[in-house]
């Protein structure tokens, strides 16, 4: 990477009226952690005049929350570091940015801003959006654009040559931290002294600067496993990391998101870290469809993949906090397994609860 810690320069994160919510999970990566840009700033009127890292999680960021744009552009201009990128932190239900949206992008551009987007509604084809940027000279990147086709790959079992230790962090639904546990858990594991590389599987991680990876749901189905197979096979052969960690994508039985299928048969994880919300009774975005139980999950990633389950991370929405150690505690009681909120409590428990397997990876 580059020797700037920021190689893609100073960013201003819109996610107006959705922060805070599962639709400002993009927003909510990057206020958290990326290598990618500098944030300085986070756009919600909802939130205005707040840190962005108190609203999220109860840890200040220095990452102000702006009522508008404009504000924000004006606020980074006054600083030492000028933004110089707008970067779309909504992920709405099908990718697309609503009008209102689309005039603050305009604005944007107006006001000499780069646009990074990760929707499935690609700016750069959007005409009048297409000719501000070129009439002001600035970049917009469509992170979600398909790859060319004859770029991709196709599944060839080159999966078996890859030695490193493989950890898949599914989850039991879509926007529920599996690439925020997926982040922590690499740090920890770094941390212990073990060369790990995270394989990033959507825009955030993208974002977030990962090295290796793809946007799974960016690509044509057949080309899926390979995508991910060769993803992982690059990792181990150019860095040779003695761990590699698979972001997870929706879940297995999410009716919009059925994400996973892909990961365990091409991505061969030695075993699964599960992320879930005991919280949530029902698919994100879809009353009525409800969440199959922990044991039906599990058995159904153990199923398929024939491997196991090996630990539980929690996500701690609608808990209350001094309910939350009882809850893993009961958790661990079900199933067996080692259980806790790893954004919360970090990631040591977890770690500790793989000694297992852990121990027949050489460290750094």
């Amino acid at each position: 990477m580059s020797s700037n810690p920021f190689p893609e320069g100073n960013a201003i994160v819109y996610c107006e009226g959705a922060f805070n919510t599962t639709y400002g999970k993009t927003a909510h990566g990057l206020v958290r952690f990326t290598r990618r840009y500098r944030v300085l700033s986070l756009v919600d009127s909802h939130y205005a005049g707040k840190d962005a890292g108190q609203v999220l999680d109860g840890k200040k960021k220095d990452i102000p929350i702006m009522a508008s744009l404009k504000e924000a552009l004006l606020s980074s201009r006054e600083s030492a570091f000028p933004a110089t990128h707008l970067v779309i932190g909504i992920a709405p239900d099908g990718g697309r940015l609503s009008r209102e949206a689309r005039q603050d992008v305009l604005q944007a551009i107006h006001m000499g801003l780069n646009v990074d987007s990760g929707l499935h509604d690609f700016l750069g084809s959007n005409e009048e959006i297409a000719r501000a940027a070129t009439e002001k000279g600035v970049q917009i990147r469509d992170i979600r654009k398909p790859p060319a086709r004859e770029t991709l790959h196709f599944f060839e079992g080159k999966i078996q040559q890859v030695s490193s230790l493989k950890i898949a962090v599914l989850g039991t639904d879509s926007a529920i931290g599996k690439r925020t546990a997926a982040w922590i858990l690499v740090q920890g594991l770094e941390a212990a002294g073990f060369k790990t590389q995270l394989i990033g599987t959507g825009q955030t991680a993208w974002m977030q600067g990962v090295t290796y990876g793809i946007i799974m749901d960016s690509l044509v189905n057949d080309f899926v496993s390979g995508e991910i197979e060769h993803a992982l096979w690059s990792a181990w052969n150019d860095s040779r990391p003695g761990i590699l960690v698979i972001e997870g994508q929706g879940s297995l039985m999410n009716p919009a998101y059925p994400g996973g299928f892909e990961i365990l048969a091409a991505g061969r994880p030695d075993f699964v870290i599960l992320q879930h919300a005991p919280g949530r009774v029902e698919y994100d975005g879809f009353p009525g469809y409800p969440i199959q139980s922990l044991d039906r999950q599990i058995e159904a990633i153990e199923l398929i993949s024939g491997k196991p389950v090996a630990a539980i991370s929690i996500n701690h929405e609608n808990l209350a906090p001094d309910s939350i150690p009882g809850i893993c505690s009961a958790i661990e009681k079900e199933t067996g397994l080692p259980t806790s909120d790893i954004l919360l409590d970090g990631p040591a428990k977890l770690i500790e609860g793989l000694g297992s397997y852990l121990n027949k990876v050489e460290k750094q």
